[in-house]
């Protein structure tokens, strides 16, 4: 097992006393102990298998291709998100002649398909199962009508509070209601602040809602959904369900709200200060014998730099204290989101679509040695500790993409003061996933419209550029694009967006048949679960894969944007 405090993983100080690192030892062996006595024994032993190379992995599509479809294996189709309230909070499809002219102008430009939320918050909205799927079917006959194929986002979340975020959709009321006389039921923060977007991971398995935990909320969720859109499934109009994991809709905790004051690149906050959180890290902290250990009370505040606090700046997250309390909270994560993704892999097992799971592209301050802003995000990652190949590897027996956000920015892009690394972050986690066989998709976290964001979206998905004999080592399974509306469509905007979605395509034609550059099989069961032991082994740091400078299938340049912006000025181009 790969220690996760030794030098070489965690950091602790190559000087300290024997004694020292003895006691280290004893507290990380009895901590998986304490997870299994909480109920997490579930994790059983697996055989172990080896790592996987980049020269190893390889989706090859499910039709044989000839000589003159080799191109399409290295076909990366792209899914537009429809906007957020296309189904408005009345349950209604929003401007339905409008949409469909729209969707048109998407198939016109080559679109493989659209991503939409399915709000839990408008389904399950009258009341405890008392689900409403009529706007959806009518919305999801609409699709297939325009013969595109479909993402769906399970969105356990609310919307609003976020980067981007325009509309207001929260969670039902009466799951809402709960919290009036228990609001520990959402994340909390350190000043006791409540985030009512997502159900804090505390709750997980206490039956609070109507004597439902909330991961049975989540499962008959599903169960119903699945129920009520069986003829579309059969139809293979859905591609991918993601499982919506936290706020936004990605597996992490809220520690970056705007709705709280936070502003770019503030380090945010941890999230686990509601009462059966604390229960919970001081019944692990007892069972070390470290009873007087408590949560940080010195991690500073939303728009804190790093070296402002103490946990940070005065290396307390390096100290064993540090160390345990971080472990802990990035393991309540993993624990999460499997649990969830067990359950939508035991719902929609055997049906042709892929389950996927988002997670966050925090790219700020991971140039600095703390990683601030992915540790209180709940990513225990460190120059010398990899905190994305353990869910990766998680993900990884569920059969569930790993979907990663922020393929459209470059470090230059980002102001100094903020030590962003969004390349460098891509290229360590594209490497994690296909280290542990897992499947790679992404998404852009900004709306853009250029070329430079364009040409590094297409850089992310192909790294090592397009292979003219067969599926290249390095490629995404799919691009979901932020976001459908009257910006991308146009007319400078559109003409250079169906440019970008043909070299998505590198530079075939629109493929309808997804079997000719992608696997379209039956969703397996998910493998057996891992314990928590060999998911901390991926924390193993290792090199990233090599990633070109610049991408083989550009859509232009600078002087690209000049000619079109000369024929652009003539009204009939």
């Amino acid at each position: 097992m790969a220690s996760i405090v030794c030098p070489k993983l965690g950091g602790f100080p190559a000087n300290c006393r024997q004694s020292e690192l003895h006691r280290i030892q004893y507290l990380e062996k009895n901590m998986y102990t304490v997870w299994e006595n909480r109920g997490f024994s579930g994790f059983q032993k697996t055989t172990k298998t080896r790592c996987a190379l980049a020269t190893d992995v390889s989706l090859k599509p499910s039709t044989p291709l000839n000589e003159k479809d080799s191109m399409l294996a290295n076909y990366v189709p792209i899914y537009v998100m429809l906007q957020l309230d296309i189904i408005t909070n009345d349950n209604v499809v929003k401007d339905k002649e409008g949409l469909e002219k729209q969707l048109k102008r998407l198939k016109e430009a080559g679109v493989d398909g659209v991503m939409c939320d399915v709000w839990w918050g408008i389904v399950e909205s009258k009341g405890p199962k008392a689900y409403d799927w009529s706007a959806y079917r009518t919305l999801f006959q609409l699709v297939q009508d325009n013969k595109m194929k479909l993402q769906v986002v399970m969105s356990f979340h609310q919307c609003g509070g976020n980067v981007g975020d325009v509309v207001n959709i929260p969670i039902p009321q009466w799951v809402r209601d709960v919290g009036v006389t228990d609001p520990d039921i959402f994340y909390t923060d350190r000043s006791g602040n409540r985030n009512e977007e997502y159900l804090t991971i505390g709750v997980d398995n206490r039956p609070l809602f109507s004597g439902r935990t909330t991961i049975e909320m989540y499962s008959d969720y599903m169960k119903s959904f699945k129920e009520n859109m069986v003829d579309f499934l059969e139809a293979e109009l859905l591609t991918d369900i993601e499982v919506g994991l936290g706020p936004a809709g990605e597996l992490r905790y809220p520690s970056y709200p705007q709705s709280q004051g936070w502003a770019f690149p503030g380090i945010g906050e941890f999230q686990c200060y509601d009462k059966y959180q604390k229960a919970d890290f001081k019944e692990a902290a007892t069972k070390v014998g470290q009873p007087e250990w408590e949560l940080p009370i010195d991690a500073g505040e939303y728009n804190d730099k790093p070296e402002e606090t103490g946990f940070f700046g005065s290396k307390g997250y390096l100290s064993e204290k540090g160390k345990f309390f971080l472990t802990w909270y990035s393991n309540k994560l993993l624990i999460h989101g499997d649990q969830i993704l067990d359950e939508a892999n035991k719902i929609f097992v055997g049906c042709k679509v892929k389950l996927a799971c988002k997670i966050s592209g925090i790219h700020w301050w991971y140039k600095d040695e703390t990683h601030a802003a992915e540790l209180t995000a709940g990513y225990y990652n460190l120059s010398d500790r990899d905190g994305y190949r353990p869910i990766a590897r998680m993900l990884s027996r569920h059969y569930s993409a790993f979907n990663f956000t922020c393929l459209e920015m470059r470090d230059y892009e980002q102001p100094v003061s903020a030590k962003s690394g969004p390349q460098e972050l891509v290229q360590q986690v594209f490497s994690a996933v296909k280290r542990e066989e897992g499947v790679m998709a992404g998404e852009n976290a900004l709306e853009r419209y250029d070329r430079k964001g364009y040409n590094q979206i297409l850089l992310s998905v192909r790294p090592n550029g397009v292979n003219r004999k067969e599926s290249p080592k390095l490629k995404m399974e799919a691009l979901t694009f932020l976001r459908l509306g009257d910006g991308l469509l146009l007319k400078k905007n559109y003409n250079l967006f169906k440019t970008f979605v043909k070299k998505l395509h590198a530079d075939q034609a629109y493929c309808p048949d997804l079997r000719k550059y992608s696997t379209v099989v039956p969703l397996e069961r998910s493998k057996p679960k891992i314990p928590i032991e060999e998911l901390l082994e991926a924390t193993e740091r290792l090199e990233p894969f090599p990633f070109d400078d610049q991408t083989d299938m550009s859509v232009g340049g600078a002087l690209d944007d000049f000619i079109d912006d000369l024929f652009n000025m003539i009204p009939f181009f």
